[in-house]
């Protein structure tokens, strides 16, 4: 029997965790670039039933249920779990699941609304996840995700083809520490054909801009930006109604 493959970043994510954990609120990529993007493409949270895919440290969990969410959270990294549980307190079920996986641990039509934030790029089968994501929402909900942004991911590693996805590798030095991340990169329409066929209707695609607050914090980072955008965020919707289904097996 073949052995079962590790995912891609785990090793990566298990050394950096502590330090992304301490970093993550201030890193100025992070909080005043990603975030504020992902969140301008949020819809109103309260009463809503979130799946953070990929929760990490509980950034965005954290964020969800302060505004009225109802949230689970999924992460690959027990180490990023320990730190997300110590953030949320007990009020957020928080699983260990690897999205290269079927969650067939929760049920069909349970969310309102998944959050992937910087999560996809360590994921190879995009069709597979998206495929599983349109099962677990209900018709009509909501995905909202983030990733490296594929014009800035190909003029990092020119050696790879553009088209396609290809594994490479980076050395990360902004959380403290040096790290060597794997991660696939991704033409454009490498992301956006996976999400059509999997039955969702494109939203939105944004290519953040920075704002006052990254120049303020970081003005390296913010001219930087300016000239090539860092991630790229994407609003998709579950483009058929939902069906009565039975209740959750994820308990609070």
């Amino acid at each position: 029997m073949a052995k079962s493959r590790k995912p891609v970043a785990l090793a990566a994510y298990e050394e950096l965790a502590r330090h992304y954990a301490a970093m993550i609120d201030r890193k100025a990529e992070n909080a005043l670039y990603e975030r504020p993007a992902m969140l301008s493409l949020l819809p109103p949270v309260a009463g809503k039933r979130v799946l953070d895919a990929g929760c990490g440290p509980g950034v965005y969990a954290e964020w969800l249920t302060e505004h009225g969410a109802d949230v689970v959270g999924v992460d690959v990294s027990p180490k990023m779990l320990r730190l997300a549980r110590r953030r949320l307190g007990r009020g957020v079920p928080l699983h260990l699941a690897d999205l290269d996986k079927p969650l067939d641990f929760i049920e069909t039509e349970t969310f309102d609304l998944i959050l992937c934030s910087l999560v996809l790029d360590y994921v190879k089968n995009w069709q597979d996840l998206f495929d599983e994501f349109n099962r677990l929402l209900k018709g009509f909900g909501m995905l909202v995700f983030s990733s490296g942004h594929p014009f800035n991911d190909y003029l990092g590693h020119t050696e790879t083809s553009y088209y396609g996805t290809a594994l490479v590798e980076d050395n990360w030095t902004g959380f403290g520490i040096a790290v060597k991340v794997p991660y696939y990169r991704r033409s454009l329409s490498s992301m956006l054909t996976p999400l059509i066929r999997a039955g969702f209707t494109l939203e939105r695609v944004l290519e953040p801009e920075p704002g006052r607050d990254l120049k303020a914090a970081d003005r390296k980072a913010y001219e930087r930006l300016r000239e090539l955008p860092g991630f790229i965020c994407v609003r998709a919707r579950k483009a058929t109604a939902s069906r009565p289904v039975k209740s959750s097996r994820l308990q609070r």
